[in-house]
């Protein structure tokens, strides 16, 4: 080539690559499976309803059509009360016919009354305990929550200090929508001290705390995993992640997972949106990296099977 045909050429190369650090270029959006690692079953959604109605907005075939559709491939179901995850369990044809597997966690609320009461409450251990004893069509129960500490000195009482033990001791996986502090006071309650306890942070400090603070707690507690739903300041232009989030997740890539918190019915109607909100910052993510945050995270944490040896469930 000639010196002249190869100023061009030069000059589009370089120019791609000065697109490429200004970040202008496009991602394309990841495209494998997603686990939805915050799935609530309300009461709201009308669980037992045979098909959907102005009351009942949300039966089953419903909630599955749009994990289908979305490309969700498993779910950790918890449910107010446990009988919406009792019945995801259940409908093993039609989740496997979408596609999904359900994870079945213990949800330590049996009404509204009790986000604000169940650390009091020494009959919520009980619950727990029929509950585990009980299982679920899909078989045993793999955790427990979420469950909320508006305030973190309540993690140290008997109760939150009991499911803590419980949850070690049994090797389940507990989910918790609480603040960092919380945290440290749920992980000292562990025979281990934090050391052996699964514990997913629900939204990975929904109050705003930074990253190096969720690193210095990723760092203090190997068990420890970020589900990142409603997680203030994690992205930024494009909806791609910001930059102290990606950084984070490059150095943590086995830490973090997806999740959708339908804790409200919107969330549900909104379901579709907010799994490709995660697919847009996920594509810009190295593949492999995508891919444990996406879906191989939890896939180890529970044991799933390999999405390709599940039956198709195109989106």
């Amino acid at each position: 080539m000639g010196a002249a045909r190869r100023v061009p050429v030069l000059r589009g190369v370089l120019a791609a690559l000065a697109l490429v650090g200004s970040g202008l270029v496009q991602s394309a959006d990841y495209s494998g499976p997603l686990f939805d690692a915050h799935l609530h079953y309300n009461d709201e959604a009308c669980v037992h309803a045979p098909a959907p109605s102005a009351a009942c907005p949300h039966p089953l075939p419903d909630v599955l059509q749009r994990m289908r559709e979305s490309g969700v491939r498993g779910v950790l179901a918890n449910s107010r009360p446990n009988d919406g995850t009792r019945a995801l369990a259940a409908a093993r044809e039609q989740a496997a016919a979408a596609g999904v597997t359900v994870v079945p966690f213990v949800r330590l609320y049996r009404n509204r009354a009790d986000y604000n009461n169940w650390f009091r409450d020494p009959s919520i251990v009980e619950l727990v305990r029929s509950e585990l004893e009980r299982g679920t069509a899909a078989g045993p129960y793999r955790g427990l929550g979420e469950f909320h500490l508006y305030d973190s000195a309540n993690a140290r009482g008997p109760v939150a200090q009991q499911l803590m033990a419980l949850a070690e001791e049994k090797d389940l996986v507990v989910l918790a929508h609480v603040d960092e502090a919380a945290i440290d006071l749920l992980m000292q309650a562990t025979p281990s001290r934090g050391q052996r306890l699964q514990l997913i942070w629900a939204h990975t400090g929904i109050g705003g705390t930074s990253p190096a603070e969720v690193e210095a707690l990723l760092q203090r507690y190997p068990g420890l995993m970020g589900e990142l739903s409603y997680r203030p300041g994690l992205t930024c232009e494009g909806g791609q992640l910001c930059p102290a989030w990606r950084d984070l997740m490059l150095r943590h890539p086995d830490r973090f997972l997806a999740g959708s918190d339908t804790w409200v019915n919107a969330r549900w109607q909104s379901y579709g949106r907010l799994m490709q909100d995660y697919r847009v910052w996920l594509g810009g993510l190295p593949p492999d990296v995508a891919r444990r945050i996406a879906w191989g995270n939890a896939a180890r944490l529970f044991n799933l099977p390999d999405p390709a040896a599940l039956p198709s469930a195109p989106r």
